[in-house]
């Protein structure tokens, strides 16, 4: 493994990404033929411009070819790739540049939207460009211009199974990320990436209607809800609400169908547009006033200000037959996520229970997404 990352405030030890292992062992594969000499551990510039030195997992030489690995300690971040062995086979040559491929288990684009060329290896353009640097560096004074890099993951087709890489089109393989080089325990930052790379790909597929769930239980039911939906429609924002619906405002997408259970929505209709537990609580207060508008009485109202959870709220609202409260919850969510996304998106909201039955929506009347977008069709 690397040396050891600090921990941050929390306690937590970061890690390295994928990308900052792979132009490691380039580097070292690079000044294995570059020098004519093993090594068993190198020191390289992250993205960040931190200076890092990684022990090779492997390190030979075949003649004009020598192939380099590195562990990659992913710290405290519970990552598929934690523990994966990325592997850079160099080639060096006279003509100036490096070409970077992709070899077993590294997936190859196979859908716009991405940013990188469809046909190209998975490898984002940070990772990409620190590669290079890595491997120009080790070529000063060698009589070498350039270099031909091949990566590849030994099981990361496996790995990739437990990632969304094949529904944005990311095949055969994990891909090769990294921005700064460093990993944050529980990123809150790649998964806003992911959401925004996953809208990016439905755009560029032209699709007008996307369901944005809270999670895999939510995106589920949502494809019962709506089977005419083509699955890259299907979104899992999380915690971001809002940076789902700017999005998708953005890449002007027509219509969004928020789909997701109480405990979520209820934040979302009070305004919240990133809902972790961490960062946000339901307002019993909001939903014992949706409740008295639809003429829930005072004890009832009590009631509901003193609950627990929102679940326990839905529990009592049902017993009391109260059926519009998930209604009127999502009609909020409707107000408030419209709002955040600049009027620019037409937004619907779906309100389903533990087992995916649906308790309210908003509109009320809303029609299919499919019969929707016939509509819009001249």
């Amino acid at each position: 493994m690397a040396e050891l990352r600090p921990r941050d405030p929390k306690g937590q030890r970061e890690g390295f990404t994928t990308g900052a292992c792979a132009a490691a062992a380039a580097k070292a594969a690079a000044r294995v033929l570059a020098r004519g000499a093993a090594v068993d551990a190198i020191e390289t510039t992250l993205p960040n411009g931190q200076k890092v030195t990684f022990p090779l997992q492997r390190c030979d030489r075949d003649g004009q070819r020598a192939t380099c690995s590195v562990i990659k300690d992913a710290g405290d971040d519970p990552d598929c790739t934690h523990g994966a062995e990325l592997v850079a086979e160099v080639e060096l040559r006279r003509e100036p540049g490096v070409e970077i491929r992709g070899g077993d288990g590294v997936a190859v684009v196979t859908k716009p939207g991405l940013g990188l060329p469809v046909g190209a290896p998975a490898v984002n353009p940070v990772p990409r460009r620190n590669i290079t640097e890595m491997v120009l560096e080790e070529l000063e004074g060698s009589g070498f211009a350039g270099a031909t890099v091949t990566l590849s993951v030994p099981q990361g087709e496996e790995m990739a199974k437990q990632t969304i890489n094949a529904r944005l089109g990311l095949i055969g393989g994990i891909s090769i990320l990294g921005t700064s080089g460093i990993v944050k325990p529980y990123s809150t930052a790649a998964f806003r990436a992911s959401v925004v790379q996953a809208i990016d790909v439905a755009a560029e597929r032209g699709i007008a209607t996307l369901a944005l769930t809270t999670g895999g239980k939510s995106e589920a039911y949502a494809m019962k809800l709506y089977p005419e939906l083509p699955e890259d429609a299907f979104i899992q924002v999380g915690d971001f609400i809002g940076t789902g619906v700017r999005h998708a405002a953005r890449r002007r997408i027509a219509r969004a169908i928020i789909v997701g259970m109480i405990g979520k929505l209820s934040k979302m209709a009070d305004g919240k547009m990133m809902t972790h537990a961490a960062g946000s609580e339901v307002s019993m207060e909001l939903l014992a006033q949706i409740a008295e508008e639809l003429g829930a009485r005072p004890e009832i109202a009590a009631e509901i200000r003193q609950a627990n959870t929102a679940r326990h709220v839905l529990e009592l609202c049902q017993r009391e037959g109260l059926t519009g409260v998930a209604g009127g919850i999502c009609r909020r969510v409707v107000e408030h996520t419209s709002r955040h996304a600049g009027g620019a998106l037409e937004v619907h909201a779906c309100l389903v229970d533990f087992n995916g039955a649906l308790l309210g929506r908003y509109p009320a009347g809303a029609a299919s997404a499919a019969s929707a977008e016939k509509a819009e069709d001249p």
